[in-house]
Order: C-alpha cells, then structure tokens, then sequence
C-alpha cells in the first residue's frame, strides 16, 4: 500500500529565524486592562475616602448620670451648710482679731501719752528741786562770804583755826554741783577753781591749777593730814587733781564731770601728799 504524500509548501528563507517583535494585544484585551486598572483606582479611592470619613467623624458615647438618691442629696446639703458655717465662722475670727488689733494699738498710744505726761511730770519736779537746791546754795555762800567778809575785816593775820569751819562750809555748800574742765563757779566747778574759790572765802589767794596749788603753803605727812588741808593726787609740782580733807577719812572734791562734786572716802583713792595753808 502507499503512504499518502505530504504537501510541500515552499518556506521563505527567513522562516527560521524567530520575530523580536512583541506581540500586540489586541484593542479589546487592551481596553479590558485599562477598565480594570481605573476600577480598581476608583475602588482604592472610594475605600480610603469611606476610611477618611470614619476617622473624621467622633465617636460618641452617651453616659448616663446616676440619679441623686435622697442620701446624696442630704450629703451635699450637709456639706454646703458646713461651707457657709465655716466661712461665717472666719468672717467673724476676722473681726475679733481687727477688734483686738485696734484695742492693742490704742492701748499702746494711751500708754505712750502716760509715759510722756510722766516724764515731764518728773523733768518739772526735777527743774523745782535743782532750783530750791540752787537757791539754798546762794543763800549759804551768802552768809559764809559775810562771815568772811567779818573774819577778815577783824583780822589781818593768818586765818584761825576758825577759818577752816568757813572752808568746809563752803565745799559742803557746793555738793551736788556740775564738773565742768575750766569752769569756775558759782555752779560748776573743776577741781581746782573749787578749792581756790573754798580758801579765797578766808582770804587766802590759792595759784589757780592744780600743780601750783600742791607746791603752795606746808608739806604735811599723810598720817598727819588734818581737816582743812589740801590733798593732791601726782608728784608735788605736777599734780593732777586736788581736793580738801574734811576728816573722818573724807574728802570733798570736784571728782569729775559723772560724778560733779561730791564726798568721798580717801582709802577708796589714796592721796600722793598733802599741803597745809591754814
């Protein structure tokens, strides 16, 4: 039997070799992708804007508030009144305290006006007893400088032991009188001037500073001192201050400007010599 004969078709030179050329797609399968491509766009849009919308609207939640019971409402009641008790309570403490601030402060000026009527009550006291004291001074060193005046006109010769009554006298009379560096009288003094002015009573004409009056009349020996001679504190020509022994262990000086003239005990400042001008 004899096999059927295959057709021979003629093939191009070229049929071999395979085409670099894409193949097309065609207008339908082309437009089927883009459909899908922008539906799939529009699909992923609409999503997020539906998810935009979501997010942007709030969630809201309606809670419900419990109902006052009559117990709650007691309680805030309670609690109110006990707030405007309390604050009446402070409003009143607040004037207490202003009231007793204002009796404290009127107080204190009532005391202060006391205390200034006082003072002045005692600074005139003060001034009348320094005037009686001033006056009874002047009337005692009026009546030992007519005793003086009698003394001397009576006798010219060297003061009697009389004379030295007329000296203590006078110191005595100026006790309580101001020390004053310079000052001579009649109620101030230093120590000096005051025993110048004491010795002049009797007619004695003393140098006017202490370092001449402690070279003036006799030397005397401590344990021999007696009343009426004069007492000087530093060496013999340089002393610095001068007082009168009055006896008894005393004597009367100008001390200083704390403590003007007074009385004092010489053991308590021993002298450094004596002069005798009586």
């Amino acid at each position: 039997m004899k096999e059927p004969l295959v057709p021979v078709i003629p093939m191009s030179h070229t049929a071999h070799i395979r085409s670099h050329r894409k193949p097309r797609r065609s207008a339908t399968s082309s437009i089927a992708v883009r459909a899908g491509v922008a539906g799939g766009v529009l699909s992923m849009a609409a999503a997020g804007a539906s998810a935009s919308a979501s997010a942007a609207e709030p969630v809201t939640q309606t809670i419900e508030l419990p109902t006052l019971t009559a117990d709650l409402s007691a309680q805030v009641a309670q609690s109110a009144a006990a707030t405007q008790q309390a604050a009446a309570n402070y409003e009143l403490r607040a004037e207490r305290d202003a009231a007793a601030a204002k009796a404290a402060a009127e107080a204190k000026k009532d005391l202060a006006a006391a205390k200034k009527a006082e003072a002045k009550k005692k600074a005139a006291e003060a001034a009348r007893k320094a005037a009686a004291e001033r006056a009874t001074r002047s009337a005692e060193r009026a009546t030992l400088s007519a005793s003086a005046s009698a003394s001397t006109s009576t006798s010219v010769s060297a003061p009697a032991s009389g004379s030295v009554a007329t000296v203590i006298a006078f110191l005595k009379a100026q006790v309580g009188d101001a020390y004053v560096m310079g000052a001579t009288g009649p109620n101030a003094w230093d120590c000096s001037s005051l025993v110048q002015a004491a010795y002049k009573q009797v007619g004695v004409d003393l140098p006017r500073v202490s370092q001449d009056q402690s070279m003036a009349g006799t030397d005397v020996p401590l344990s021999s001192v007696q009343v009426g001679d004069i007492l000087y504190w530093g060496g013999k020509g340089s002393a610095y201050h001068v007082g009168v022994y009055i006896g008894d262990g005393q004597y009367l000086d100008a001390a200083n400007p704390s403590k003007g003239v007074v009385i004092q005990d010489l053991s308590g400042y021993p002298a450094s010599g004596a002069v005798r001008v009586l």
